[in-house]
């Protein structure tokens, strides 16, 4: 991957070809070995103009053709889809030799343009009722904010995030500390990863210290905006054999679903269902789980996530925190790569790159922010909002044979 950060002066074709160049070269692969490329794009009609083919353009520039190319865009989750369709297209043995790519720019002179693309991600026929249910939430919790600036001055998901906090803090008595010291402890990971964007590491002080952007929402605790790529190969296991190669990291499984219409009582909502789905298909469990990189979009998600995700029990996501044990030296350490609050948050690259990091990590890779003897990984990564869930996950499972 590219280090994520502002590059006004790099184009999509630029930072793509970095990634892929370096995943080419991890794998001892010719291009003229791909037989098919999953390339994600979340972003580029709004910021570039680049519609319809970004993954040609793209792999044009590096002197790929033929190949079927398949663009895939799918919100914040637009590069785990890819690489889950991916993984897929093997399992059925279309192919044995896929590339797959993430890549993504969304800084801009015009802040408006980025955050367009934020709030293209829910319903835009009902964005009415998206504003009518953040001021709810608001009355709801006793909140106060200018919602005329959702969509303006900030991504419209940091309301959406900031309203699922504050019910949160009601339901578990968590406090906006909490969410801060989720926000340091990323920090702290994030200053090991020499492609993160931001290395520097905070305090909870710090964290509680800056603007609030949405109650109870500092700047620390909301993911930023970013341009990057992500790239890797995937292979048959026929195909690793044959090509003899070194670390490979086997896919356990990886499971992709859309949210639903929600009545009362209508079971788990999608996060716990897509997790339960890819424990099963790949015959683990939670206590298998060795590190995780998870959509940390907003401090609060990662501790809603640990429940979530089966990594804690209800309500006990904050014991878990606490413990130490989603800190690296802890017992399951969690966004080591710093997460996207630390990282940074290129969309369309992002999913990848939670993959690229549990891949280094499974192959001991990591340096300073290596988790010991790692073997089993799990990456989460969600995108769009629709009623009252996420529009899409994908929930990937890898270990080290």
């Amino acid at each position: 991957m590219t280090r994520f950060g502002k590059f006004l002066d790099r184009g999509l074709k630029s930072l793509a070809a970095e990634a892929i160049a370096q995943a080419l070269a991890d794998a001892g692969l010719q291009p003229s070995q791909l037989q098919a490329a999953y390339m994600g794009n979340a972003a580029a009609g709004v910021m570039t103009g680049q519609v319809l083919v970004p993954g040609q353009v793209v792999l044009r520039g590096m002197g790929i053709g033929r190949i079927p190319v398949v663009n895939v865009e799918n919100a914040c989750a637009t590069s785990a889809t890819a690489f889950q369709q991916a993984v897929q297209m093997i399992a059925l043995g279309a192919h044995d030799v896929v590339l797959v790519a993430g890549f993504e720019k969304l800084y801009s002179t015009d802040k408006q343009r980025t955050f367009s693309v934020f709030q293209g991600a829910v319903d835009v026929e009902a964005i009415d009722e998206v504003i009518a249910s953040l001021a709810e939430g608001m009355a709801r919790t006793g909140a106060t904010a200018d919602l005329a600036e959702a969509g303006r001055s900030r991504s419209l998901f940091m309301d959406v995030y900031a309203r699922l906090a504050r019910d949160y803090m009601r339901q578990t008595g968590v406090t906006q500390r909490d969410f801060a010291a989720v926000a340091a402890k990323n920090s702290f990971h994030g200053s090991l990863n020499p492609k993160a964007q931001f290395q520097d590491v905070l305090t909870i002080e710090q964290v509680l210290a800056a603007p609030l952007i949405v109650d109870p929402m500092t700047r620390p605790m909301c993911a930023p905006i970013g341009d990057g790529a992500a790239a890797m190969v995937l292979v048959s296991g026929k195909a690793a054999a044959r090509l003899g190669l070194q670390e490979p990291v086997r896919v356990l499984s990886s499971v992709l679903a859309s949210g639903w219409d929600h009545a009362d009582g209508d079971g788990p909502r999608l996060a716990p269902t897509v997790a339960a789905e890819a424990y099963a298909a790949a015959g683990v469990g939670p206590a298998d789980i060795d590190v995780v990189e998870l959509h940390d979009a907003a401090a609060p998600a990662e501790l809603m996530y640990y429940e979530h995700l089966g990594l804690a029990a209800p309500g006990e996501a904050l014991t878990l925190l606490n413990s130490g044990a989603t800190r690296l030296g802890g017992r399951v350490p969690v966004n080591p790569s710093g997460g996207l609050l630390r990282k940074g948050h290129p969309i369309g690259a992002s999913g990848c790159a939670q993959l690229v990091e549990l891949a280094d990590q499974l192959r001991g890779r990591c340096g300073p922010r290596q988790v010991p003897g790692a073997r089993t990984a799990l990456a989460e990564n969600g995108g769009g909002w629709i009623g009252e869930d996420a529009a899409a996950i994908v929930i990937s499972v890898l270990q080290r044979p």
